[in-house]
């Protein structure tokens, strides 16, 4: 990809007209389209060729795209920016093969940090690991030297700590969620990260926000949600991120708190009090609330909100022209958020619920009932297929947690979209790592068959359903009159994948007039995004040689 007259800067005052030629522009509006036409921050047009002369002469520049793939940028719909940055920065376990050898990094990252820091780590994974057990406090503290250290597990709803930092947070040993010898869950847990957490410093956590952001940019990925809140981070984290977004060029932050202070909400500039309102836990750590038992485990999880209280959040948002979100995993977890928005409906009237685009995140045991509750309410469902990728299947975690038959029925996308649910995509960052093109791939290979969408409904999923989620119908699409946010893939020949072999035919026949994606199938090398742009500014561009 080559620049007609030198790359516009993120920095310039405005936005320059500039002319994409010779490429793949990916839009319903041209599906031959290899040109495009960006003007103050939007796109002005999106066509052939041919006709791109015309517009050559009237731009501040002109990219050569040298047979490259134009996309619109992708939205991550769910993502902790502190948190991820932290992984990036931090100690890191999500690639631990066994309790030893997360025992040996978290020994090498303390050695590695001399002094009395609150030492910080994520995504340890015992289900993964021969011994199938966390860490022990007792070994950690052997690990750091006796040193304060947090370590969450990678769904982020438990975590094993050092008595140094234990020691820190009063009257813990009285708090629901602590049993001595086993990681912290509930208010033990939110305890404990709240006093790891309260030790980094504005210059750590700035850091880590800005390495969050800057990986994004480089995969393509245009805009995000964070999804911050009293549980997960803090007022002062929230707003230190939106105010980082607004100075330095990057992608666009669209912050949710979720909290059931609507004040404070508006205060922070949150633009719904959503996200990780915390209805359930995760199903790792036993904490999602089911109708049945676990199948290892002899209790049906934690329930933290229940019909009423839902009802009443949802009735006051709606009221207050915000949007109300739940964090909901299990099945009894969905279920208590479907009965309270319907109640709420009975309150407010439907027509107002639909409008205001509620939102539920993960919403992965999803049943017929709670499917058609989704479409009725008007729900978007900001879900995470890498969590499929990473634990469904057979032999997977879900079936370790809900045996096989009930494992199965997880995350089924194809039974939502046929219901008319809305679909937003994202990551749960750090919970599974920033990977659009990874996330759409998971989708449409899904372990569980019959749950596959085609690369292009996931895709839309990832691009344009975020941009829906936040109430925003004209985004996330390469048409004249979007927002100028798109990015530029180096990849493999375009085909059009679907579950059904008959559609796929049908698709890549010419006359059928719709635009390819890059082959995702598994095995294949995903695109290289080459720039991001956002708003008309170059927010990444990937080093030449």
């Amino acid at each position: 990809m080559t620049h007609g007259h030198g790359a516009a800067t993120p920095h310039d005052d405005q936005p320059r007209t500039v002319l994409l030629r010779r490429g793949e522009v990916h839009s319903p509006a041209d599906p031959f389209a290899t040109a495009m036409v960006v003007e103050r921050g939007h796109i002005a047009w999106v066509g052939s060729e041919g006709a791109a002369d015309a517009f050559a002469q009237g731009v501040d520049e002109v990219v050569d795209l040298d047979g490259a793939l134009v996309t619109p940028a992708f939205t991550d719909a769910h993502l902790h920016a502190t948190s991820a940055g932290l992984a990036l920065t931090g100690l890191d376990l999500t690639r631990a093969r066994s309790l030893a050898e997360a025992l040996d990094l978290v020994r090498a990252h303390a050695d590695g940090r001399p002094g009395d820091r609150v030492l910080l780590g994520h995504g340890w994974d015992a289900a993964r690991w021969p011994e199938r057990r966390a860490p022990r406090r007792e070994e950690l503290d052997a690990a750091t030297g006796g040193r304060p250290l947090y370590l969450s597990r990678i769904d982020v709803h438990s975590a094993v700590a050092t008595t140094a930092l234990l020691d820190r947070v009063p009257r813990l040993r009285e708090t629901p969620g602590f049993h001595d010898g086993e990681p912290l869950t509930r208010d033990a847990h939110h305890a404990v990260r709240a006093a790891a957490f309260a030790a980094v410093t504005p210059g750590q956590r700035e850091e880590a926000q800005r390495a969050a952001l800057r990986q994004a940019a480089s995969l393509g990925i245009g805009s995000v949600h964070e999804c911050g809140g009293p549980d997960i981070s803090s007022p002062e984290d929230f707003t230190a991120l939106l105010n980082l977004a607004e100075a330095e060029p990057g992608p666009r932050v669209f912050g949710y708190w979720a909290d059931r202070d609507l004040a404070l909400a508006k205060e922070l500039g949150a633009i719904g009090a959503a996200g990780d309102l915390f209805v359930d836990g995760a199903l790792g750590s036993h904490t999602a609330c089911l109708h049945a038992p676990y199948t290892d485990a002899a209790h049906t999880g934690t329930a933290y909100l229940g019909t009423d209280e839902v009802a009443a959040h949802v009735v006051a948002c709606t009221e207050a022209g915000l949007q109300a979100g739940f964090h909901a995993i299990g099945d009894a977890a969905i279920t208590a958020v479907t009965d309270g928005i319907r109640r709420a409906a009975d309150t407010v009237g439907l027509a107002r619920i639909r409008a205001a685009r509620h939102r539920v995140e993960h919403a992965e045991m999803m049943t017929p009932a709670t499917i058609a509750a989704f479409a009725e309410l008007g729900l978007t469902a900001s879900v995470q297929p890498a969590f499929d990728a990473n634990w469904g299947g057979p032999e997977g975690m879900y079936a370790d947690r809900l045996g096989a038959d009930r494992a199965r029925t997880l995350n089924p996308y194809a039974a939502m979209l046929k219901a008319g649910v809305p679909l937003a995509f994202g990551s749960d960052a750090p919970v599974t790592p920033l990977d659009p093109w990874g996330t759409v791939r998971a989708a449409a290979f899904h372990r569980t068959a019959e749950h596959r969408i085609s690369v292009r409904a996931a895709f839309t999923a990832h691009t344009r359903g975020g941009w829906r989620a936040i109430g925003r119908d004209d985004a996330g699409v390469l048409v004249p009159g979007a927002p100028a946010d798109y990015a530029v893939w180096q990849t493999s020949e375009l085909v059009v994948q679907a579950p059904d072999d008959r559609v796929a035919r049908w698709s890549t026949d010419p006359r059928s007039g719709t635009p390819g994606l890059p082959d995702l199938s598994p095995g294949t090398d995903l695109p290289v995004c080459l720039a991001t742009v956002v708003g008309g500014r170059e927010v990444f561009v990937r080093p030449q040689g």
